[in-house]
């Protein structure tokens, strides 16, 4: 349970961001986004409205935490096309009232034809957008056998059962919200690119608006064979046939070997400490759980009365953190089937304190000090992020991708999903000198079968062996930095969690040598100086969008929010 104390006198204690204003987003038609939720025995977080009603109605019709996973997650590849999914991938960690704990690994995989220079011309120079548009830009989907694998293993309904949520919504349609409409009228560049793209998303061409009924056969069509073959209703038969028709036809390389050959994997959850609380969160190929674990190991060990609330020294401390985490994450992570990494030692009380002592509170270190090695590779921020609490004590937390908003924009022909772009997440040029004269990293290179490297980071916090908390993000590099961020607020100054949520961010990730902060989320005094000591400070508009489940031990019940930089919802019962 979060600490009584804090509860109780929300000022008590100060720490990194405590005081960081509120950045004011507007979300006209959210329908409770930023908002919080009560309830005292199951609850369910999600960035879209319909899929949080999926899943709470397979919660109040008995089914468990996982069983209203597996539904909202099928319904976000309905309802929410620029991330949610069935052709791309993603983490589950699953924490069961007994307290079993899991990571299902559903994230994609780089075909068998694929090479580590394929995304580079003759001159070893990299292709403009090969690497982002098309389905050669595209890993084999894990998405499907995740959240089918996380159902036989945890749940307990059947898969015809869990899939009907999602089924109606893509078979009778739904109503598209302003935003919803807005949204498919600027991708249309991109769809114009592929016949398929267009069908889907254009009625005969034209635009959809407000208050159109959007329905998807094609996609009901695919997720039938699902509810009834299970994984071979995707990586087998029809549905196989169309996504590799579609690679031939238009350059892409995943075969039917791939798609038979993908399985998602389970792993053991990687486990820290803060305050007290044990840190539940996905292990390689995540990058983002071993970096959030040493971002906490490091920031801990500042005294509180020494992190005082908006002062420049105390976020100054932050960034350098984030500085040497990123560094970390760069030069050690990859799939841990071709890459060995020493993540218990980058994870352990020891390593936080020995890079704890390398910053200085006077001045900002120059990020090329830290190692021989180049920047991170492009990674999209159209990712999404659910939470499920359920009446038993069961939890689940899910991120899940397409990489870029939709994917690589193209439509698989007749199946009516799109796919990811997530071979973009590979360093796809490895040895190439980046803008300040260093490689590329090696870890991370494209291999056949191999997973790329991500910074989904699905948490579960445990207090005196209940879970408190569930929290995630999309945002690309800066999911790490948003999860962190709302963290520390709800457990170090006891801020409600839609509260902690919705307050402004800032973010580093070594290279650039740049310190991200939301527009308006830091005065122009504590800017200056942060300048002063050497920090690139640039501005930047809204990022991240955290769901979260907190539960609050003086109330008795569960509270939560959707973040208000997006059109989520937050709801129990």
């Amino acid at each position: 349970m979060l600490n009584k104390k804090v509860l109780r006198n929300p000022l008590r204690f100060k720490c990194v961001f405590c005081l960081l204003p509120l950045l004011v987003v507007q979300c006209m038609e959210a329908q409770n986004a930023g908002r919080l939720a009560v309830s005292k025995h199951a609850m369910v977080v999600s960035a879209e409205e319909r899929a949080t009603r999926a899943g709470l109605a397979v919660l109040k019709e008995g089914g468990n935490a996982v069983d209203a996973a597996v539904a909202i997650g099928f319904a976000l590849a309905v309802t929410y096309p620029s991330a949610g999914n069935i052709g791309g991938g993603s983490f589950i960690l699953v924490r069961m009232a007994d307290g079993r704990a899991s990571v299902i690994d559903a994230r994609e995989t780089a075909p068998i034809a694929a090479r580590k220079n394929m995304y580079l011309d003759a001159a070893g120079r990299p292709v403009p957008l090969a690497s982002l548009r098309g389905p050669l830009a595209s890993g084999v989907p894990g998405a499907v056998d995740g959240l089918l694998l996380a159902l036989r293993r945890y749940g307990t309904w059947g898969r015809v059962r869990v899939m009907q949520p999602a089924l109606a919504l893509a078979r009778d349609g739904f109503r598209l919200k302003k935003y919803e409409a807005n949204f498919l009228e600027r991708q249309l560049p991109y769809f114009e690119q592929y016949p398929a793209s267009m069908h889907v998303y254009t009625k005969n061409g034209k635009v959809y608006r407000e208050g159109d009924l959007f329905r998807q056969t094609e996609l009901a069509a695919t997720l039938d064979r699902i509810a009834r073959l299970g994984r071979a209703g995707f990586y087998e038969g029809v549905t196989a046939d169309s996504i590799v028709a579609h690679m031939r036809r238009d350059g892409g390389i995943i075969t039917h070997e791939d798609l038979r050959e993908y399985v998602a994997v389970e792993r053991r959850p990687l486990s820290g400490g803060y305050r007290g609380y044990t840190i539940l969160v996905p292990p390689p190929p995540s990058g983002g759980g071993m970096a959030l674990l040493q971002l906490l190991n490091i920031l801990e060990g500042y005294a509180r009365q020494d992190m005082q609330d908006l002062e420049p020294r105390t976020l100054h401390r932050a960034a350098e953190a984030m500085r040497r985490v990123y560094r970390d994450r760069w030069r050690f992570l990859g799939d841990p089937a071709f890459v060995s990494m020493p993540v218990d030692s980058l994870i352990s009380k020891e390593t936080a304190g020995r890079l704890r002592e390398t910053i200085t509170d006077e001045s900002a270190t120059d990020s090329r000090t830290l190692a021989p090695g180049g920047g991170l590779p492009h990674e999209g921020e159209n990712t999404t992020h659910y939470c499920v609490v359920d009446r038993w004590g069961n939890t689940v937390s899910v991120t899940t991708t397409l990489n870029d908003v939709c994917g690589n924009k193209s439509v698989v022909p007749g199946a009516g999903f799109l796919l990811n772009n997530e071979m973009d997440d590979f360093s796809t040029a490895p040895g190439v000198l980046n803008q300040f004269g260093l490689p590329g990293s090696v870890a991370n290179v494209i291999e056949p079968r191999k997973r790329m490297l991500s910074s989904m980071v699905p948490t579960i916090i445990i207090r005196d062996g209940k879970p408190v908390m569930l929290l995630g993000s999309p945002g690309g590099s800066r999911i790490i930095t948003s999860v962190l961020q709302v963290m520390i607020s709800v457990i170090d100054k006891g801020l409600r969690i839609d509260s902690a949520v919705a307050r402004g961010r800032m973010h580093h990730q070594w290279i650039p040598d740049t310190l991200y902060v939301e527009n308006g989320a830091l005065p122009q005094n504590t800017i200056d100086i942060l300048r002063s000591m050497g920090h690139a400070v640039k501005f930047t508009g809204p990022f991240g969008r955290v769901e979260g489940i907190v539960y609050n031990a003086n109330k008795k019940r569960w509270e939560a929010a959707s973040d208000p930089r997006g059109h989520g919802m937050a709801a129990g019962y």
